[in-house]
């Protein structure tokens, strides 16, 4: 009687312990989705927090008073929104190398400034131009059908102008990493042979003709100090021109990062530009839309 007892205790035992193993799986359960539903909670919170960020820098690039406009040269414009801090880059696109409109030496000078060598910038900036003109003819330490195919590629140049920023990837010589270190300072937008000091960042500054890495600093530094609204000398190309930083190109990429009270955050990257369609009704048309990497 007594082991039958025993047998009955250790049971129960068992009976407890296997319901409190499962109890504990539904608790840790529960709390993991507790978390995603938090977790995605915030980050739907955040993005909307973020696409509220590019409708402002928007409304301020379309502000009729150049004096109010947003200038966008890259600087910080730091706003509140509902629970979220929202922070807003600007770059005008006219300010960017344009890869279907810059000349050779601009791209082999840009390229050098970028961390290339002298040779390994020739021959990329010449491959560039041989992708996107409409011969067949190589230019000097560039790439047509030939090079591509001894280089045990299945495809050659286009031929034709770049479409989008990331057909850069498939020119000869350019790899992914350059590329996304690249990026931000190249455009298909502008069509301006030569990017508007007044916007480009400090490494498109270093390609421009006439410039070095020096006066590339202190222009970039003299523009960041100066605001319209505030008066002040405006910064001057060194033949002396003045760099008028008001107005804008109406072609714009904004970077709009929202961190809520929690420290989550979306980063949204996206080029517009103002004029809306018609059927929309919306004030800008988006011309790229990126959701940003976490840094």
């Amino acid at each position: 009687m007594s082991a039958q007892r025993g047998v009955a205790f250790i049971v129960v035992l068992w009976l407890i312990a296997l319901l409190a193993i499962v109890l504990g799986s539904f608790a840790l359960l529960a709390r993991s989705e507790g978390l995603q539903a938090r977790h995605l909670y915030d980050t739907t919170q955040a993005r909307y927090a973020a696409e509220a960020g590019i409708n402002r820098a928007v409304l301020a690039m379309a502000d009729p008073d150049p004096l109010k406009r947003w200038i966008p040269d890259g600087r910080s414009y730091p706003f509140s929104f509902a629970d979220a801090e929202i922070e807003i880059r600007i770059i005008d696109e006219s300010g960017k190398l344009d890869i279907n409109a810059a000349d050779v030496a601009v791209l082999e000078a840009f390229l050098n400034g970028n961390g290339l060598d002298m040779f390994e910038a020739q021959a990329l900036a010449a491959a560039i131009v041989d992708w996107r003109d409409s011969d067949d003819l190589v230019m000097p330490n560039g790439a047509e059908d030939n090079e591509y195919k001894a280089a045990g590629l299945d495809y050659g140049p286009r031929n034709m102008l770049f479409d989008t920023l990331s057909e850069l990837q498939q020119v000869l010589g350019m790899n992914h990493e350059l590329y996304q270190s690249l990026a931000p300072s190249l455009t298909t937008h502008s069509g301006m042979s030569l990017p508007n000091a007044a916007f480009a960042p400090e490494d498109v500054l270093r390609a421009l003709p006439g410039m070095n890495v020096d006066l590339a600093r202190m222009l970039s530094e003299q523009r960041a100090a100066f605001d319209p609204q505030l008066g002040g000398v405006a910064p001057v190309m060194p033949d002396g021109s003045a760099i008028m930083a008001q107005g804008g190109s109406g072609t714009y990429t904004v970077r709009s990062r929202a961190t809520l009270a929690n420290g989550a955050w979306t980063e949204l990257d996206a080029t517009v530009r103002l004029g809306g369609v018609a059927l929309s009704g919306l004030a800008y048309t988006v011309l790229r839309w990126q959701d940003g990497e976490p840094l």
